[in-house]
């Protein structure tokens, strides 16, 4: 979140505005195959040695980027910060599986998003500064500190874990295609149709067809050996916990990039009121994660509907503001209505997936989910980012891109509540 405020500042320091979106590109396609890496390795030998490595590899990333003296060196430096964040956000699901019982994982997985929030709230505000008035070098190398300060505070909760010898993947891994052989080039295949989609929606000529549609292949074939399978049908139980969490991901995060552009483009509005929707929402986030844990009776699949039903609100209002003049303020109680229903979805989600693994998949389903979410939004974020393009070549107004796009992801996300009908129907984690 710091690194994408200060990232203009470092990508002209560098010279390299032409390949602005390079660091971008590396950090997710690293990020994929870190989070398929992590899920194997951590259902063979346990999440101790991949915990080490996540924090190494993304300590490290930030020191070779913080001392970039050239945009391949940046670019390198981010690969192995995204590798390092994939390793990293997979062995926390794994850890949390192993390490509290099931009854407190509601409130565990509530207590996550502070640490998404209190970043989202500070990083922006202190990039921008220290970008601004110190030296962009600040925004990597001072988060060093935190990853040892993360380190030290995870790392002895390792010796409590219960001892796990090694386990051969092939037997946990039946909902998958392909057995249990390994997994990362599919991800690195992800990644690559990812960059070519966003490469077609920033081009409106010919090339952007064919460019589009290897793109998508590359994309349907890659999920399908990444995915449970039955996650396209929205079978019952870890299938559907996987397409959930990418449709909410992606219905909220293509609105949420939008909301500032909306705001300053089509309302006029300065650049700090554009933005102040978006942190209203990620305290909402924090707010209904913090509800969510406090009731771990009430049925997921009533609080992920819930959820789902107030982005699909969020995404419609948002479709308002974009058609109708003077209705700026409206972002605001839309967008805390947003974020409150993602605060409710995104923990439910997680205690779901661990209810549907077993000590054997943990690692391999939580990739699968994370994967989902990255995946999704990109390609929303994508497919409103090519409307807005044509918007700005003339094809027809801002506003109409914009509420139009809006509308679409406030489709996505009510059919994901008749998706969500399906959590009803619980099965355990040996009849799958």
């Amino acid at each position: 979140m710091s690194v994408t405020t200060a990232m203009p500042t470092v990508v002209e320091s560098l010279h390299g505005m032409a390949f602005y979106a390079w660091p971008f590109s590396a950090f997710m396609v690293a990020n994929l195959l870190g989070m398929v890496l992590a899920g194997e390795i951590s259902d063979r030998i346990g999440p101790g040695k991949p915990l080490i490595a996540g924090l190494v590899l993304f300590g490290a990333g930030l020191v070779i980027a913080g001392t970039a003296t050239t945009m391949a060196q940046l670019v390198a430096g981010r690969m192995v910060q995204g590798l390092g964040g994939g390793v990293l956000i997979v062995v926390m699901y794994v850890l949390i599986g192993a390490g509290y019982p099931p009854e407190l994982h509601p409130r565990v997985f509530g207590m996550t998003a502070v640490g998404w929030v209190l970043p989202s709230l500070v990083g922006p505000v202190v990039a921008g500064t220290l970008a601004e008035h110190a030296h962009w070098r600040l925004v990597f190398l001072g988060l060093v500190p935190l990853v040892v300060v993360g380190a030290a505070l995870v790392l002895p909760g390792l010796r409590r874990l219960p001892s796990d010898p090694p386990r051969e993947a092939a037997g946990a891994s039946a909902a998958y295609r392909g057995g249990g052989r390994s997994r990362w080039p599919f991800a690195l295949l992800a990644g690559a149709g990812v960059i070519l989609l966003q490469v077609a929606g920033n081009r409106l000529d010919v090339v952007a067809v064919p460019l589009a549609l290897v793109g998508l292949a590359a994309i349907v074939v890659a999920i399908r050996m990444l995915f449970p399978v039955g996650t396209a049908t929205a079978r019952s139980g870890l299938p559907t916990v996987v397409l959930l969490r990418g449709l909410a991901a992606g219905s909220f995060f293509a609105v949420d990039a939008l909301v500032p552009l909306t705001l300053a483009s089509v309302h006029g509005w300065s650049p700090a009121a554009s933005g102040l929707p978006l942190t209203i929402g990620a305290l909402g986030w924090s707010g209904a994660s913090w509800i969510q844990g406090r009731y771990p009776s009430v049925a997921r699949s009533l609080v992920v509907g819930t959820g789902l039903g107030c982005v699909a609100v969020a995404c419609a209002l948002m479709a308002f503001v974009a058609w109708t003049p003077g209705s700026g303020w409206v972002a605001y109680p839309a967008w805390i209505v947003g974020g409150l229903g993602m605060g409710l979805i995104m923990p439910s989600l997680s205690v779901l997936l661990l209810e549907f693994s077993s000590a054997d998949d943990r690692g391999r389903n939580s990739a699968a989910m994370q994967i989902a979410d990255a995946l999704l939004s990109s390609l929303t974020i994508g497919f409103t980012g090519a409307v807005v393009a044509a918007a700005t070549a003339g094809a027809f107004g801002l506003p109409t891109a914009i509420g139009s796009s809006n509308l679409v992801m406030a489709a996505i996300a009510v059919g994901a509540i008749l998706v969500a009908a399906r959590l009803r129907r619980r099965v355990s984690v040996g009849a799958r």
